[in-house]
């Protein structure tokens, strides 16, 4: 396994935890670092079976729509999809190689219905769409391409934020915000065998978030409950 970063001591850090693994210095919006890092993951580990397309960019949304700047746009559609599409450019001709290439994309609920961030939803949609047609363009050099969208996860993003996770643990139908583990399960499944006939799709793992209206329920229980 090949760790990349932008920051390649972090990408060191986590690789030491990894049996085997290596790591790299990676800027997903520089074209030169994405195609070094997929030519030292060939050199060192002989072939490329799975690439993740994780790095994403998350700007906050302005007051107002109309004082959005094109900074905040550009970035995080730069980053997080734009990103997706360098690495998977570069990395395909290695995955068709291996003869069992998949390339899973890290998305989002934030694809699929509004929590806000205007650019980064907007990539994650994207990300969808490449999704489908990636795995239509490459189903027969046997790549499979899929995509994990996640919802709330506890991640260092919400370090000291406890609070805010305890509230949003609320409205997921399963009472708890996921955990990183839970979606490294999912792409670890979507990138082995067991899924060899799987492609093209979005698996949401959101705890149940986009298929349960949880605040509708509770207040048709509650009127339930005060009618009966």
């Amino acid at each position: 396994m090949l760790v990349t970063d932008r920051d390649g001591e972090l990408a060191g850090r986590v690789a030491e935890t990894i049996e085997g693994a290596a790591s790299a210095a990676c800027d997903v919006a520089d074209d030169a670092a994405v195609a070094a890092a997929v030519a030292q993951a060939v050199e060192r580990f002989g072939r490329l079976d799975v690439l993740v397309n994780n790095a994403a960019s998350c700007g906050f949304d302005a007051p107002r729509f109309e004082d959005e700047p094109d900074g905040t746009w550009e970035r995080d559609l730069d980053v997080t999809l734009s990103g997706a599409f360098r690495c998977s450019r570069a990395a395909v001709a290695a995955l068709a190689a291996s003869g069992r290439g998949a390339i899973v994309n890290i998305g989002s609920v934030n694809g699929e219905q509004d929590f806000g961030n205007h650019a980064y939803s907007a990539a994650k949609a994207g990300l969808a769409s490449l999704t489908r047609t990636l795995a239509g363009s490459v189903a027969r050099r046997g790549v499979r391409v899929n995509m994990v969208a996640p919802g709330t996860i506890r991640t260092p993003n919400w370090d000291g934020r406890d609070d805010a996770l305890d509230a949003l643990a609320r409205i997921y139908p399963l009472g708890r915000v996921g955990e990183p583990d839970d979606i490294a399960a999912a792409v670890a499944f979507l990138a082995s065998s067991d899924a060899a006939w799987i492609t093209g799709v979005t698996l949401r793992v959101d705890g149940g978030l986009l298929a349960v209206n949880t605040a509708f329920r509770r207040t048709l229980d509650d009127v339930t409950a005060d009618n009966g």
